[in-house]
């Protein structure tokens, strides 16, 4: 299965535009034959770490990805897109799995930093091309429990949707150890792991970017250079 990850600039609270992003790449990845394409963390509603605007951007999430679906509908690539959702008037920081303009299926942040989103206790699993994969969210890959949950189930694939806009220092002492925790789940689960992230400044905050696509062994294969906007890409064998 060919696979796609996208680094881009991040868009806060412009659902709209952040859209229109995913159309403009949805495009490319038909033309290209990729079967899965991934965006970063919460970019359909813009990631936050205050509560009230996490709030807000949750209880908009059901119409954005309605109209998410209607505008992708026609696309053959299968579309994993982070967003703040609420679910029983909970919180939570999820990946959204959209294939031929309709909803498949939903991760949610097992170890969510953002103030008052709740942590989700569901594992599940995709099939995509003869390949069976999971999502983890940012946060997660510092815990090695939930990487194993995919692979106890069969994945070879884990997806890890990122948003490594943070201030300055923090940036910093996260620049290497981002790539370095998608290698050591790689290698710990024996699954290919690959990431998406955002990359630029928004006010004092700043972000490398980590998109990258890993061997089992823990071998970089792909990667978006920091710094700039682009998509990794890799065909992902079956066996």
């Amino acid at each position: 299965m060919r696979i796609a990850v996208v680094q881009c600039s991040g868009i806060f609270d412009d659902v709209p535009r952040a859209g229109d992003v995913i159309v403009r790449r949805l495009r490319w990845a038909d033309e290209e034959g990729v079967g899965l394409i991934v965006f970063p963390e919460a970019y359909l509603s813009g990631h936050s770490y205050d509560p009230q605007t996490i709030r807000s951007h949750a209880s908009l999430a059901a119409p954005a990805i309605a109209a998410l679906c209607e505008r992708v509908a026609a696309f053959h690539s299968t579309l994993v897109v982070g967003t703040f959702d609420m679910v029983g008037g909970q919180v939570f920081n999820s990946a959204i799995v959209i294939h031929a303009g309709r909803v498949v299926g939903r991760y949610a942040k097992a170890h969510p930093n953002e103030p008052g989103v709740t942590a989700g206790t569901d594992f599940p699993t995709f099939v995509g091309s003869g390949i069976r994969y999971g999502v983890n969210i940012c946060n997660d890959a510092n815990h090695p429990g939930t990487a194993q949950h995919m692979a106890d189930q069969g994945a070879r694939l884990i997806l890890y949707p990122l948003n490594n806009m943070l201030p300055l220092a923090t940036a910093d002492r996260w620049r290497e150890k981002s790539l370095a925790n998608l290698i050591d789940r790689a290698r710990q689960t024996g699954c290919w792991v690959a990431s998406s992230d955002v990359t630029g400044t928004s006010g004092d905050l700043v972000s490398y970017g980590c998109t990258a696509i890993v061997t089992p062994e823990g071998r970089v294969v792909a990667q978006v250079p920091e710094g700039r906007e682009g998509v990794a890409v890799y065909d992902v064998p079956s066996r």
